[in-house]
């Protein structure tokens, strides 16, 4: 379990939140051995179908985008690609997220990069009151609603999911 001073840390995700004045719950889960996000739901004891992850891309064209699907879940790239308008999008190798976004594999937020990319949610976000997601490092999430992830993202909702 985490030590108690994690649990009175601030991640800049949440400074983030805090500035936009957006409500949200920290779910630290430490040192448990979750990796997996269907095994960090398990620790959290929150339905996966709820949690989500950060996937960025890269289209043909060059431009990089930000994907949210549930941790269970797999991004479709055909769909990716069709949703923001791209013939093509691959995945960002794991060695080009940490100098585009500032965060690291398995740490990755949709809130907090260094610049903003074009985001899309999973529709099926939209059938939850609140969703969690990374909150910008390995061993927390953060969970809020989509109303309140508008102050800081924009995005948009589409169907991306395999």
């Amino acid at each position: 379990m985490p030590d108690k001073k994690a649990k009175t840390e601030k991640t800049n995700v949440m400074r983030l939140l805090d500035q936009k004045k957006a409500a949200y719950t920290a779910h630290w889960y430490g040192d448990t051995g979750a990796v997996s996000g269907a095994e960090v739901a398990a620790v959290l004891g929150i339905d996966p179908a709820r949690m989500f992850k950060t996937l960025v891309t890269r289209a043909g064209s060059g431009a990089h985008y930000v994907f949210l699907v549930p941790v269970q879940g797999e991004l479709d790239l055909k769909k990716a690609a069709k949703a923001v308008g791209e013939k093509s999008i691959a995945m960002l190798p794991a060695k080009e997220l940490l100098p585009l976004t500032g965060y690291v594999h398995g740490g990755c937020s949709p809130i907090g990069m260094k610049k903003p990319f074009p985001t899309v949610v999973d529709a099926s976000a939209a059938a939850f009151g609140t969703v969690v997601f990374s909150a910008g490092r390995i061993g927390c999430q953060v969970e809020t609603t989509l109303a309140e992830l508008q102050k800081l993202v924009r995005y948009t909702l589409c169907d991306i999911t395999v």
